[in-house]
This record gives structure tokens, sequence and C-alpha cells, in this order.
């Protein structure tokens, strides 16, 4: 039975929720890095929020570890390439807090508008400074939103009931989208000039870095108010300290920081800042959503198979798990039957669904078949991480559904071309679930996947069988089934031949010298 470790503070029904689906649930919360990196080995899942950094160290020792569950959607400390690497699913819930950080932008908006913060301070220290603290109102002001996905559309729509115009920058917004939204798309130029308040809801990548800095900032209106409830580098915070302090950005509310626990940073004391220590999805709804979430997700993958939210492989539903087990079984194997036979760098795969095949969720059928492909000469790849060995490699990488007539019900097509020659292998499930070979090079046989198997490419002569059988015989080695193809009467000629046992190379030098013989290969599946 899988056992999960949770290492940081989950709700208690999280808990419970992995013991009712009869997973083994140990809730350590406060582990230090050493403590975690001694038992981590123990463990198939890993449940955290932000505390337990899950870095390539800790990947390292994790040698069961199947899948990281994040209940929250930032994975920044999730080493996610090592994780890849390792073959780990990283799991997030990108959806249970975005009400609660869509709200708290809001709440900073309304606080930086009206300085609720600093006044409260000077009431509260026996003040009257009615004067002092004038606002702005947000009715008819313009928000640019930089990002506009689940969080920056919630933030969209709060906005319109208080009657802002909304504006919103976002190469993946398409135009339908914002129509709906009720939102201006603009190019970011046009959104830092337009603008009378900016809020961010992007992840932090490469291209997002700064994206607000030194130069964007000299773009903005005079008097513009910068809200940041999305991660820490998205704004160059010491641009906008100086950009405070001559007052051409009238206020600034931020969330996250750069270096968080953020006990010191250039911002503070800053004029009109507003700080919260990383509040974005703390409230007790979204704790207990997430939590739930996250718990629900392990379960189900260490369970079922089903992947969900997983940022490093594709979902899988549990409702699509059994369907697509068989098939990912027999891509696999097809996958695994080429790269056995290759002998050469690859250079491109592509795999071909035919028939009920071209109906199923390819994904994940491409990624078992790019495993098996790469298991002959990377022995600890998985389905998580070949694709990502496969782009490293400079494999292109084809996916193809036809909607042709075949001569099978379903069936899947690897074939593999290296700099020298081209392998093709095709196969289909009997009964819908098991995998069968149906096709070598062009040959049609018919054949089940054992564990060990010897495929002989040979002439179609008399006595090739009886001798074949014999040398095997002769070493001991017990044939369990044999299959035969041939592409014509006295021409080539495939045997598949499974055996009970693996086959010494010594075996294999005899088979290979036997009359018609053209090639061997020792297969494991």
């Amino acid at each position: 039975m899988p056992k999960v470790l949770i290492s940081d503070k989950l709700s208690p029904a999280a808990v419970e929720i992995f013991r009712a689906r009869g997973l083994e649930t140990d809730f350590k919360p406060g582990l230090s890095a050493e403590e975690l990196l001694e038992i981590i080995a123990d463990y198939d899942g890993l449940a955290i929020r932000s505390a337990t950094k899950v870095t390539s160290e800790v990947l390292a020792k994790a040698t069961n570890l199947k899948v990281v569950g994040r209940a929250g959607i930032g994975v920044d400390n999730v080493d996610t390439a090592a994780a890849t690497s390792a073959g780990v699913v990283v799991m997030n819930t990108p959806f249970g807090n975005a009400i609660t950080t869509a709200e708290h932008a809001i709440a900073m908006m309304f606080a930086l508008a009206r300085q609720i913060p600093a006044a409260d301070r000077s009431t509260q220290d026996g003040k009257w400074e009615k004067s002092k603290f004038m606002g702005v109102e947000l009715t008819g002001k313009r928000l640019g939103l930089i990002g506009c996905g689940n969080i920056g559309a919630i933030v969209a729509d709060r906005a319109r009931g208080l009657k802002m115009k909304v504006a919103a920058y976002d190469p993946y917004l398409s135009d339908d989208r914002a129509a709906q939204l009720g939102v201006t798309k603009l190019e970011l130029d046009e959104l830092f000039a337009e603008a009378d308040i900016i809020s961010l809801h992007t992840p932090l990548t490469d291209a997002t870095r700064n994206i607000i800095d030194a130069g964007a900032i000299q773009k903005m209106k005079p008097g513009v108010r910068i809200i940041n409830c999305a991660r820490g580098g998205l704004v160059d915070e010491v641009a906008l300290r100086g950009a405070l302090e001559t007052g051409h950005v009238a206020g600034a509310a931020f969330d996250v920081f750069v270096e968080e626990p953020a006990k010191e940073n250039v911002l503070f004391g800053a004029p009109n800042f507003v700080a919260t220590p990383h509040l974005g999805a703390s409230t007790t709804e979204a704790q207990e959503k997430v939590a739930l979430q996250v718990a629900e997700q392990m379960s189900d993958y260490l369970l079922t198979g089903a992947v969900t939210n997983a940022v490093n492989m594709p979902s899988v539903t549990a409702e699509e798990a059994p369907l697509l087990k068989p098939y990912m079984k027999l891509a696999e194997n097809l996958g695994a039957f080429t790269g056995q036979v290759i002998g050469s760098a690859i250079k491109s795969v592509a795999i071909e669904f035919e028939g009920q095949a071209a109906e199923i969720n390819p994904a994940p059928v491409v990624a078992a078949a790019l495993a098996g492909l790469l298991k002959p000469a990377l022995a600890s790849v998985n389905m998580v991480s070949a694709p990502a060995e496969a782009q490293a490699r400079g494999i292109a990488v084809t996916t193809v559904k036809h909607d042709r007539p075949c001569d099978y019900q379903t069936m899947l097509r690897v074939t593999v071309e290296t700099g020298e020659r081209t392998r093709s292998m095709a196969g289909t499930l009997f009964a819908g679930t098991l995998p069968r070979l149906v096709d070598v090079q062009g040959i049609a046989i018919e054949a089940e996947f054992g564990e060990h198997m010897l495929y002989v490419r040979n002439y179609d002569k008399p006595g090739f069988i009886g001798s074949l059988g014999s040398t095997l015989g002769d070493a001991g080695v017990n044939i369990a089934t044999f299959h035969l193809g041939r592409r014509e009467e006295g021409g080539e000629a495939v045997a598949l031949v499974e055996v009970d046992s693996a086959v010494s190379e010594d075996l294999l030098a005899k088979v290979k010298s036997l009359p018609n013989v053209a090639r061997v290969d020792a297969l494991k599946f």
C-alpha cells in the first residue's frame, strides 16, 4: 500500500482523506531539511505547502517517491526540473485559492486607494489627521491587469462590479474570452500608459521577471498605483522604491517579495506603501479547499494512475485512467521493442493512433511510448521524465491521429527514425485490455509481450523452426510461445519466441550462427 508523508501543516481533513482511501499516512509538519532527507526514501507521496523545500538533494534521496502534491498554486519550493528527471509527478491546486487571492488583491486596492493602514495607525496613536489621508475613488478608474488567467479573471469581475474600466495584457487571452470577461486587451506598453491602477496576476518566469522595472515605470502615467499579490520578483523593488519617493508612483501594495520571509525589504517605510506577509491564500476556506484537493489528487494518482493539475506531465482523469492504462502499456511495450533493436541515436519518433485509439487522450500514451523507447539507454526513465529526456536529446516527437479504416478495431504504431534506418512496430488490444504485437516492419504477426523474448530476423526456409528449437532446448531454455510472420513465401521473415528465462550472450551467438538467420535480439519487457 502506498505511503504518504505530510511535511507541512494541512487540514486534519486531508489526513483523513488519505487514510480513508487506504494510504498509510504520516503527519510530520515542521521537519528540518536534515530530518526530511533521512526519511524521504520511505514514501511514495509527499504532501507540502510552502515551508518544505523539495530540492534536488531531497529528490535524490527519495528513491520510492512518485508524487509531490503542493496544497496551493506556487511550486517555487519544488525543483520541478529535478523532479521530472527523477520521474516524480509534481501537482498543485491552482483553483482552490483563486477567489481568496483575488479578494486579497481587491482588498489591497481599497487599502491603497483610501490609505487605510496609515490612517489606522495614525488614529490609534491618538491623532485625528482627517485632512492628511485624502483618498481616491475606484469608480471610473482604469484597472490594468498583467495576466488574466483564473485569478486575474476573478479580479476583473469584481472590479467591473465596482464600476471600474478593466484592461488586460495577457498573450494567452483570446478575443472571445476578453469579450466574455468585459475587459479590453492591450499591449503591455499601452497598459502602462493608460492604467490608473496596475495589478499583477502572472507566474514568475524568465519572461515575466521584473516585468515592471525602471523603464516600465517611466512609461506609466504619474500617480499610478501598483498591486502585487502574485509572485515576488515581478517588480524591480529598488526601482519601485525610487518611484515612490519621487511620487511618480502614488502608492504600492505588495503581498509578495523577492526574498521571503521578508523581515527586511527596500520597500519597507516607503511613502504610501502597504505590505502583507503573503496572505493571498490565507483564509480558512482556501486552506481547507487546497488541502482536500491535494489529498484527493495524490490519492487518485497513487491508487488509480489519474493525474490532475500536474505541472510536469499530461493530465489523466479518474474516468480516463482505466481506459488509458492498457493503451499506455501497449505503447510502452512498442517503444521498448523498438528501443531494444534500434541500435543507434534516435532522430525522430512518430506515434500513430488508428481506429478507436484515435479518440483517446494521446498525451499520456505518447509519454509511455517514449519511456519504453528510452529505457534501454536510460534505466531510470519513466513516463514523467521521458518527454523531457527526449527533448533534451533533440528527438522530434510527432503524434498522428488517423480516421481511416484499419485492420483492427484499435491500433497504435510507433515509428522511429535514426540516421541509418527506420523501425516501425504496431500493436492492438485484444478484448480491449490485452496488448498484442500485430506488425513488425510491415510483416504481419500476432504475439503477446512476454518478459523474456527472442526477436529473430530470418529467411523463410525449411528447417529454421526445428534448428532454432533444438538450439534453445540444448541450452536448457524452455519455449513458452512461438510466433511467426513473413513478407512472402521464401522471403524475409520474423520469429518472436517467448522463453522462460533470460538468454545468454553465448546462446544468442549460437542462434545468430544458424542457417538463414539475419539477426537476433534478446528482448525484455
